[in-house]
């Protein structure tokens, strides 16, 4: 895929999420337990893949719609390093609420980058026959207080 038509990608999949939080539908998923025990477990998957320089397995912690959209764990992995160095290489990480935004599920993650910059990653989530997937990863403004 192009860059230019990944970029646009990119930015059609994350947009609804970078609406201030004023004026998104945000409320506390109502989930088990369970849920957010896998939906955690993928998500430090996905990171611990991250930092061991594993492509396979990071790629196959994303959803089918984003494997589809990438088509190789190479291709999916030159976006992450260009695009979302805070989740590729954190310094920290923290992990928030479960929220549903606009109908979809979105685990809340606090980062600080490589460069020392907090973040929030908003991980939009579906669940699939083989479990929890990554369909998505929004960067935005940290939600914590500046220091």
């Amino acid at each position: 895929m192009p860059p230019f038509r990944r970029r646009r990608l990119l930015l059609a999949l994350g947009s609804a999420l970078l609406v201030p939080a004023a004026a998104r539908a945000e409320v506390e998923a109502d989930l088990p337990q369970s849920d957010r025990v896998g939906i955690r477990a993928v998500i430090e998957a996905q990171m611990q893949a991250f930092r061991r320089g594993d492509d396979d397995a990071a790629f196959g912690c994303a959803s089918p719609m984003i494997q589809g959209m990438f088509a190789t764990p190479d291709r999916f992995m030159a976006m992450v390093r260009g695009l979302y160095a805070p989740v590729h290489r954190p310094r920290s990480v923290e992990f928030g609420t479960v929220v549903e935004i606009d109908g979809r599920l979105v685990q809340k993650v606090e980062l600080v980058g490589p460069d020392g910059a907090p973040a929030l990653a908003l991980y939009t989530m579906i669940r699939g026959p083989d479990g929890w997937r990554i369909d998505g990863v929004a960067l935005t403004e940290s939600e914590k207080p500046a220091v």
